[in-house]
């Protein structure tokens, strides 16, 4: 499938329904224009909110690959580090429906993604080296 991997905060993987620091689960989908799939479903142990800074690298060390999380909260601190992996934070609101929102991203990608969705999707595109090869066998070096 040619799309997106985004992941949400959620227990019951049907709504978003946890903070990203405290999350209980991650259930990550493979969004493309015409159809998605769950792919993975991350739990956690401890997920108390205590302020606790040391466990959110090895929550975001879960998300690779991931364009973007959906969350009913993110703190600062998250919110830079996630943006440092490459890792869009969305907050949304308690409840939120995994379905609606996988039809909206559908949507988007289907009429032209905007903002963050366009940059992640730029970002998977591979890189044409054809030109860096013609230089190669013209001699150029750096």
């Amino acid at each position: 499938m040619d799309g997106v991997r985004i992941a949400f905060a959620s227990t019951d993987r049907s709504t978003v329904n946890q903070h990203f620091g405290s999350t209980e689960a991650f259930a990550i989908f493979e969004i493309g224009q015409d159809s998605s799939q769950l792919v993975e479903v991350t739990e956690f142990i401890d997920t108390s909110q205590d302020g606790n800074e040391n466990k959110l690298p090895a929550k975001i060390a879960t998300l690779a690959g991931c364009a973007a999380v959906y969350c009913l909260a993110v703190g600062a601190s998250a919110v830079k580090q996630l943006l440092a992996a490459g890792v869009q934070p969305i907050r949304v609101e308690e409840g939120s429906s995994i379905d609606q929102l996988v039809a909206d991203l559908q949507g988007e990608l289907a009429s032209g993604p905007g903002g963050w969705l366009a940059k992640a999707i730029k970002a998977r595109q591979p890189v044409d080296t054809s030109r860096f090869d013609e230089m190669e066998a013209e001699g150029w070096q750096e």
